[in-house]
């Protein structure tokens, strides 16, 4: 059975940062591309950051581009998303998710796994 696991939300002020991570497991994570995602009340997902099965290939949205960087450890089976110079409008819901591919995938509907969500609150 698959799991992803995210953790590392929470409260923070405006221009602060936050570390998340997802572990995964019952897969071989080192064949999955994966992603970061968040959603907020009402919204679309929204993809935040992506990278490819062996980390050099990753992928941004100008909202979160400069900002948030996503790694992997594939010998720890986890996946992180630092998150710096954080804004109000980061405030979300965030989901790690596993894709099938060994490129990097930006569509939401190409993941095969997703996680809980953690969320993020950012105040002002």
């Amino acid at each position: 059975q698959v799991q992803l696991v995210e953790s590392g939300g929470g409260l923070v002020q405006a221009g602060g940062s936050l570390r998340l991570s997802c572990a995964a497991s019952g897969l071989t994570f080192s064949t999955y591309a994966m992603g970061w995602f968040r959603q907020v009340p009402g919204k679309e997902r929204e993809l935040v950051a992506a990278i490819n099965y062996g980390g050099s290939a990753t992928y941004y949205p100008d909202s979160v581009k400069g900002r948030f960087t996503i790694s992997r450890d594939n010998a720890k089976n986890t996946v992180y998303l630092q998150m710096n110079s954080l804004k109000p409008e980061d405030t979300a819901v965030y989901y790690c998710a596993a894709g099938r591919s060994i490129i990097v995938v930006t569509t939401a509907h190409r993941y095969n796994y997703w996680g809980q969500g953690t969320q993020v609150t950012v105040s002002s």
